[in-house]
Order: structure tokens, then C-alpha cells, then sequence
């Protein structure tokens, strides 16, 4: 997996910030600030989320709504389960560092867990080129810290790399996840844009019933995220196969709701639902000659 760059290094470098979002604490802590402020907390505690990856720009605001129902008080570790955007990955992958660098501070990562995961299954390890290359990942861990920062020192990160999973392996690793997201310590952040729509994605999927194209776009997105609120492993894979509908983060969303199912069979005490908050897109596709990238905001709440 790597590009001959580096091979290893105890850092992974913000290699996103100053472009996909601002390198300045100051500022990117006004800007994150701005937009938590303006949203609402969800009566209920707060497990898992799903919040999109592309540059602050386009989604900072879209994904405010789920990192606002992160409760620090009782988080001790984060896993961040993110699609492999320029390397092909056959399963998942771990991190060879021991931080993760952002402009407000390190995210630690667990070397404990990693072990665990390692002796669990199999898990691959990225070069710090995969590594640093990756942006889904990066682009959750300043809102991680942001969220988390009455915490900071006192919580660590376990960064995963999805790759292109058959339903059969989503299902290994979620029966590998589900001791993890049933402990109450442990919070799960799951990197997902959804639909990519444009000659330049490859995808002109447009429901002529619908009205307008980018209606179209989100009336497609919201019949996969009413999977996702049922949470219907089988139903979203279905889903997926039907419309092709280019959710760059389908695997590790594949992973969270079959790692759900898998906790379900160890135990039935848990009272489980999922809630999208907040869904946009980058522009409204009004011709074919446009694109834009949809986003969408939701929580996984467990009681």
C-alpha cells in the first residue's frame, strides 16, 4: 500500500489542512464554534454518527449536526471507519502511527486496540503515504477535536481504512466491532459523502418524476438513508445494487449496521435508532451539465 514516499513515521501530518480546510486554530475553531452553535442536541445518548468528508467549505456546516451530539464526559475512545478513496484495500486497514496531527492539537492513537484488532481479524497496515493521502478520515479528526477538547490527552483515536467489502466481509468485521460499539466508552464516527452525481462521476441517474435533477439526487439519497434509519444491512445493500448510487462511504456504512446486527444477536437490552439531522448538496443540479456531491449528518442513539 504504499507510493514510495515515506514507509512509516510516529505522526501522521495534517496534509489536508490549508486547502480542504483552514490550517489557523484560531480561526478554525471560530469556524467550528459558529456552526455547532446553531445546532441542536438530539434528547438522547448519542453512540455512533455519520457525517460527510469533503472540504469545510462545501460540508463544515452539514456535519456541525452530528459532531454536536458527541458528549466528551463519556468518551474514552473514538474509531473512525473511513473509505480508501485512492488505494485499493480488500478488507480493512490500521494505522502504523502513534498520532494523528490537527491545527488544534495530536489525537492519540490506540496502540492497544490495534493490537486487539490485529490478532482479531484480518486487518491490513497503511504506509504513511496511504495514510496522509486519505482524506476521509483526516477530514472528521478536527471536529473530533474540537468536540472532544475538555478531553484532550485523555481520549484516543482508532483510525480504520475501509476498502471495497463483499456484504460478506462487512459482516466479519461488524461481528469483530460489535464488542467495541456496545461498550458505552467507545464512540464510532462513520466518514460518508453520498450521492456524486455528474458526467464527471460517472453517474446521470435522474427520476424524471421527481421534478428538478437535484430533486432527483435527493429523493435517491434519502431512500438509502431510510435504510439506514431502519437499519437494514440487507436493505441498504439492496438498495446499493438498484441504483448504483455512488455513496463513496457505503462500506463502512455497510460495516456500522452489520456491526449493529451482530451486537443485537449478543444481546437484545440495547433500544437502538438512527436519525438523519441535517441533509444538503453542494449545488442543485438544474441541467446535465452540472455535479455536485450530497452530504448528510445523522447519529446512531442507543439506550
Amino acid at each position: 500500500m504504499s507510493r514510495n514516499r515515506r514507509e512509516t513515521a510516529q505522526v501522521r501530518r495534517a496534509t489536508h489542512s490549508g486547502s480542504w480546510y483552514t490550517d489557523n486554530a484560531s480561526e478554525l475553531n471560530s469556524q467550528l464554534s459558529g456552526w455547532l452553535t446553531k445546532c441542536e442536541r438530539v434528547d438522547a445518548p448519542v453512540r455512533a454518527l455519520i457525517a460527510p468528508h469533503a472540504g469545510y467549505y462545501y460540508c463544515g456546516s452539514c456535519g456541525a449536526h452530528a459532531y454536536k451530539q458527541m458528549d466528551p464526559a463519556k468518551i474514552k475512545r473514538v474509531f473512525i471507519l473511513g473509505p480508501s478513496h485512492h488505494v485499493r484495500v480488500s478488507g480493512c486497514a490500521l494505522t502504523a502511527t502513534e498520532k494523528y496531527r490537527t491545527p488544534f492539537y495530536d489525537l492519540i492513537v490506540d496502540a492497544k486496540i490495534n493490537s486487539e484488532l490485529n490478532g482479531a481479524g484480518p486487518f491490513e497496515v497503511m504506509s504513511i503515504d496511504t495514510d496522509e493521502d486519505e482524506h476521509s478520515i483526516e477530514m472528521q479528526l478536527p471536529y473530533i477535536a474540537k468536540a472532544m477538547e475538555s478531553r484532550k490527552g485523555n481520549f484516543t483515536v482508532v483510525p480504520v481504512l475501509v476498502g471495497s467489502l463483499t456484504p460478506e466481509k462487512e459482516q466479519m468485521y461488524g461481528m469483530i466491532f460489535a464488542k467495541y460499539l456496545a461498550d458505552p466508552e467507545n464512540f464510532f464516527v462513520i466518514s460518508s459523502d453520498f450521492c456524486h452525481w455528474g458526467q464527471r462521476f460517472n453517474y446521470t441517474f435522474y427520476d424524471k418524476s421527481q421534478g428538478d435533477i437535484w430533486k432527483s439526487i435527493e429523493s435517491l439519497d434519502k431512500m438509502g438513508m431510510d435504510k439506514i434509519e431502519k437499519l437494514d444491512a440487507k436493505g441498504f445493500n439492496e438498495y446499493l445494487k438498484q441504483y448504483q448510487n455512488t455513496i463513496c462511504g457505503r462500506y463502512p456504512i455497510g460495516v456500522l449496521l452489520h456491526t449493529i446486527e451482530a451486537m443485537r444477536k449478543v444481546s437484545n437490552g440495547y433500544k437502538l435508532s438512527f436519525k438523519f439531522l441535517q441533509y444538503s448538496q453542494s449545488s442543485k443540479c438544474s441541467s446535465m451539465r452540472d455535479s455536485s456531491v450530497s452530504y448528510a449528518a445523522g447519529v446512531l442513539m442507543m439506550y
